[in-house]
């Protein structure tokens, strides 16, 4: 089936996207980033395998929500696409996906307790993460989203929040571009350290749900600064290599 090519100003942001994250210490080896496809619908952009700090043009590959390769991509593609198929498949509202394990916001997955916001920079967490177990979906396995069944699990979990945490796992996040859903993610990971850390000296006093709000439509104006200092700490990069 032909589909239309994405832009490619769109599959630039995906590499820029997968080398922020990595950059700030979000992804490491693993860990990917999507985003929807800008003119075919039912559609996302995601790398295929590689490491996101090693992402290029050359291996963005376009997906239908089931996690079929529609582009000539000959790379394997990553077992968690799924991920990203099923969160877009369930919330149109969903324009870019992050999946990570960055280790601050792991404790708060195993535990049941939920990320809230604690500061102005993390409104986006609302009234807190959402929690998702997947021996209540599949029993016992490797703790990977890695089939259709598993993701519209996850994306049940998720529900209308910005941010599930996956016990055993990590967590996954969602925004309404490309630079919102990385914005996201660096600052959840910034408040899990911050949760844990005003945890030990007594009683935290979270954002209100307005407050959050407030805050979030607030911070959401500002993301561009942040995207545009992130892409410069990346410095002179060829895209292609």
């Amino acid at each position: 089936m032909a589909i239309q090519p994405p832009s490619s100003d769109l599959v630039d942001r995906v590499v820029y996207a997968s080398r922020i994250l990595y950059d700030q210490n979000i992804v490491d080896g693993l860990g990917h980033v999507s985003v929807r496809h800008d003119s075919e619908p039912g559609a996302f952009l995601l790398s295929c395998n590689r490491a996101p700090g090693m992402v290029r043009r050359q291996d963005i590959t376009v997906y239908d929500y089931d996690g079929t390769t529609l582009s000539e991509q000959k790379e394997r593609p990553y077992l968690e696409r799924f991920i990203h198929g099923e969160i877009y498949r369930a919330r149109p509202d969903v324009m870019a996906v992050v999946h990570s394990h960055s280790q601050s916001v792991i404790p708060f997955a195993i535990t049941k307790n939920a990320l809230k916001p604690v500061f102005h920079m993390s409104g986006f967490l609302s009234e807190g993460s959402a929690h998702f177990e997947i021996r209540e979906a599949g029993g016992n396995t490797d703790m990977l989203i890695s089939s259709s069944y598993l993701g519209a699990a996850l994306a049940k979990s998720l529900g209308n929040h910005s941010c599930v945490l996956m016990r055993g796992h990590g967590s996954t996040v969602v925004g309404t571009s490309l630079e919102q859903a990385v914005y996201r993610a660096i600052y959840a990971e910034v408040n899990a350290k911050l949760q844990l850390a005003a945890s030990s000296l007594g009683e935290i006093t979270f954002l209100n749900k307005e407050e959050a709000q407030l805050s979030s439509d607030m911070n959401d104006g500002q993301i561009p600064r942040s995207w545009n200092l992130w892409v410069k700490r990346l410095g002179e990069i060829d895209l292609d290599k």
